[in-house]
């Protein structure tokens, strides 16, 4: 029982459910890659490790870098660190083991992604710092998604195509975009303790026309990359999906309507990736719808 509570506490500590935003575009990097080279189950669990160690280090850094600031902020105050589940000392522990095994499965797979995980593990950890001096912060979350399709498809294939590359950019102006929605909780927080931020510095409304921008450029790379998913009606729907639920989370959230910031993060773009990823894989396998 101690163990199942201890990896709840550690589960909970890195937001595993969240991994819902990045997972799914992972696949498709995968799922493209193998049209290529052909299916390896073995390695599809490789990338899989190395998704979940990447995150855990990425997330379990952020917590630990962000613990004194979660514990002044009342909407952060109970997470594990500031309310005392996992000492500051462990979850360091946490990261160091959890980037050590990122690197070691890299290496598992091909030189290319060794050579590139100390790249990755840079930006994603790298990312918990970038409020602490510059109000862009949400583009350095966006990019340490971003990895994710690139990742994928460099595992199966030991380079980098354009697809892979669109994916990516989609995934980096998508997410940023929802983060600069999800950060007009911290407003007078931010502004408070000196930290930086889009609505922190602009202001509810003007970070989301920031966050509507970024959306635009995500519905572009959408299209954008539409043809190398094949011309079928699976990754239409999927594409037509994706873009529609972008779209509404900005019809629910409103300068006077930040009461729905959790369903838009958390619910719209969960749901936006899965049916996103589900779409463009059938289509791969399906083609004659």
């Amino acid at each position: 029982m101690e163990l199942l509570k201890t990896i709840r506490t550690y589960a909970s500590l890195v937001r595993f459910p969240h991994t819902v935003f990045a997972l799914p575009f992972a696949a498709i990097g995968y799922f493209y890659a193998v049209q290529e080279r052909g299916f390896s189950g073995w390695l599809l669990l490789k990338v899989l490790l190395c998704m979940v160690l990447a995150r855990n280090a990425a997330m379990g850094f952020n917590r630990y870098a962000d613990r004194r600031i979660d514990a002044l902020n009342p909407r952060t105050a109970a997470r594990e660190i500031p309310r005392g589940a996992v000492t500051p000392k462990n979850a360091l522990g946490f990261v160091i083991v959890n980037a050590a095994l990122f690197i070691a499965v890299a290496a598992w797979i091909n030189p290319l992604c060794l050579a590139l995980s100390p790249v990755a593990l840079g930006v994603i950890l790298g990312y918990s710092l970038t409020k602490r001096f510059t109000s862009l912060s949400h583009l350095f979350l966006g990019l340490s998604l971003a990895i994710a399709p690139a990742g994928a498809y460099i595992a199966v294939t030991g380079t980098l195509t354009e697809a892979p590359v669109l994916l990516s950019a989609l995934v980096l102006t998508w997410s940023s975009g929802f983060d600069i929605i999800y950060s007009l909780q911290d407003i007078a927080f931010d502004r408070q303790h000196g930290l930086n931020s889009l609505p922190a510095r602009l202001g509810a409304r003007g970070a989301l026309w920031v966050s509507a921008i970024l959306h635009l450029l995500t519905l572009a790379l959408v299209l954008w990359v539409a043809p190398y998913w094949g011309d079928n009606g699976y990754a239409r729907i999927g594409s037509l999906a994706f873009i529609g639920l972008l779209i509404y989370q900005h019809l629910i959230v409103r300068p006077t309507k930040l009461d729905r910031i959790g369903l838009a993060f958390g619910t719209v773009n969960g749901v936006a990736s899965i049916v996103y990823a589900i779409g463009v894989i059938l289509g791969f396998y399906a083609t004659s719808f």
